[in-house]
């Protein structure tokens, strides 16, 4: 029986409007109910993470940052970090800047960004139906350099780097993996998301990768909680999409993948469910987990 179930969140629980099904949610809660652990493992910063996890009911644990945060929401603290050194966000800012690189800089907060686009463009319009407080933050900075360097506390989670030319983001990938000291994240389809403004559907598309600190990922941080928790690798389920669920679906107890998961995903993946257009996380945790506890 699987006694914890992480799910991702962007491309898997949310639709490309970012938002959660209501058939999605009662299962999740069906599944609470039998006392499963239900964790968010996701890219998103801690405050959007939190946001998410409560609305599904799972008060106890989330994993953001790709891995780099474990968040204990009972004792509201960070149970577990693995943050990327200022001096190595720097090297990485400074790059970017030289390589007239579009990036942005993820800490436990806030987004921090010089433009609106691709990724922190969709969070804004994301933000306009969110009260305050549960609002991703985004920090607009024209010199990110100078601010990360005189700013003092800042614990940081990633950098992403988008383009929308495959091309152009090809050569990219490959300057960044010369860095030394972190985890480029290898995505090699485009993420595709869907704003409403009115009765207009404005489609973001892009390409991008994702950096963190060096042995960072999704799974280290899963395994981390399973142990706290004593929970075994063959009772741990996990769902996801893209490229930063590869080790969490690999190693995990059962992993599947979406049905518009990237096809390396489907690859290493146990089970295939249907798409986050078509309540996906809940047919797989119904179909593995809330109708065996009702037969035992």
């Amino acid at each position: 029986m699987y006694k914890l179930v992480a799910i991702d969140l962007d491309g898997t629980l949310l639709d490309p409007y970012g938002q959660i099904s209501q058939e999605d949610k009662k299962i999740i809660q069906e599944a609470l109910q039998k006392n499963v652990e239900i964790v968010l493992a996701t890219g998103r910063s801690i405050v959007s993470t939190m946001n998410f996890s409560k609305e599904i009911g799972a008060e106890h644990y989330f994993i953001s940052g790709n891995g780099a945060v474990i968040y204990d929401l009972q004792n509201e603290e960070i149970l577990y970090n693995h943050y990327l050194p200022k001096e190595k966000v720097m090297e990485i800012v400074e790059f970017c800047e030289t390589n007239s690189m579009y990036y942005t800089v993820f800490t436990e907060s806030t987004i921090i960004t010089k433009s609106l686009n691709y990724n922190t463009l969709f969070y804004y319009y994301e933000n306009r139906n969110k009260e305050e407080k549960k609002k991703t933050q985004i920090n607009i900075v024209e010199d990110i350099p100078t601010y990360i360097k005189n700013t003092e506390n800042l614990n940081f989670l990633k950098v992403t780097i988008c383009d929308e030319n495959n091309s152009i983001f090809a050569r990219i990938l490959e300057k960044v993996k010369k860095i030394k000291g972190i985890d480029v994240l290898e995505v090699s389809h485009m993420s595709r998301k869907k704003i409403k403004i009115g009765t207009e559907i404005l489609e973001i598309q892009y390409y991008y990768t994702e950096i963190t600190q060096e042995n960072t990922n999704k799974w280290g941080a899963i395994q981390f909680l399973a142990n706290k928790l004593n929970i075994k690798t063959e009772e741990i389920m996990t769902i996801g999409d893209n490229s930063n669920d590869t080790e969490m679906i690999k190693n995990a107890g059962l992993g599947i993948a979406m049905e518009n998961a990237a096809p390396e995903i489907k690859k290493i993946a146990d089970d295939i469910t249907t798409s986050n257009e078509q309540n996906g996380v809940g047919q797989a945790i119904k179909r593995n987990v809330t109708e065996i506890l009702q037969i035992n």
